[in-house]
């Protein structure tokens, strides 16, 4: 089984330093990752065709297999959205509120880093680098395990990120993935306490479920979503026959695919 926790230790030293980067250094690794994605395009289509090949092999339907599937215009999007994350503001240091109470004592709400978040999440491979971008700019280490089903594009992806944020200063131990895929190092991820600081599941009503039921770590617990498209009376009825087909045809596998008319 994967070790846990060396992953842990790991991250966990990791955080240490990331808690204290600077603006500068999160925004340079970021783009340098962003870089490194697009050079690296040919070596991630290739460990995603393992995957795809795969996921033929066992019947998995087309919608699965087309939320697995990279092209080289999804890396680059992949990459894009890296570095969209490279320009937002940062949030660390962020005072939110500032009060003075009757005693004289100002009390004040300011942002920080969590430590490290683990994330669970299932087949999608720019899951792997939306997250662990997220982390970076947050100052927090990562520890991502995705599923199975993605596995060759997701060890990739976060190998290429590793290696192009360690190169411009993140510390090792920044991003890890977990490589082994079972039910078992799931749930010891769960349990991870004392490294994960905080557990964000990503994905159906059953992971979300077994995450918050089994989870001994403190966790973030998502919305399932539900993507709603409304008409209006008023509405222009072709306009409205036009957007109601796209949203729901043009790619149904995606999370925004609409759900209720």
């Amino acid at each position: 089984m994967y070790d846990l926790i060396n992953a842990g230790e790991s991250a966990k030293n990791a955080s240490k330093i990331l808690a204290t980067a600077g603006s500068d250094l999160k925004n340079n690794a970021l783009c340098a990752i962003a870089d490194a994605i697009m050079e690296k395009t040919d070596y991630i289509l290739n460990e995603n065709k393992k995957d795809l090949q795969s996921a033929e092999e066992n019947g998995v339907k087309k919608a699965m297999i087309d939320r697995l599937s990279l092209s080289e215009k999804r890396i680059a999007d992949i990459a894009d959205g890296v570095r969209k994350v490279a320009f937002l503001p940062d949030p660390i240091g962020e005072v939110l509120g500032m009060v003075k109470r009757p005693n004289g004592l100002v009390i004040g709400k300011k942002r920080v880093p969590l430590g490290v978040i683990g994330i669970i999440y299932e087949a999608r491979p720019n899951v792997t680098a939306d997250a662990a971008a997220l982390c970076i700019k947050s100052g927090n280490a990562v520890i991502l395990r995705g599923g199975k089903e993605a596995i060759c594009s997701n060890l990739a992806i976060a190998k290429v990120m590793s290696e192009a944020g360690e190169k411009v200063g993140l510390p090792k131990g920044t991003i890890n993935l977990v490589s082994d895929t079972s039910r078992e190092t799931a749930s010891a991820m769960m349990k991870l306490n004392g490294y994960i600081d905080v557990l964000i599941p990503r994905g159906g009503a059953g992971l979300i479920h077994s995450v918050v039921e089994n989870a001994t770590v403190p966790v973030i617990e998502t919305g399932l979503g539900n993507c709603h498209t409304y008409i209006d009376e008023s509405a222009d009825f072709k306009m409205a026959e036009d957007i109601v087909i796209n949203a729901k045809t043009s790619r149904p596998s995606v999370c925004n695919a609409m759900e209720t008319l």
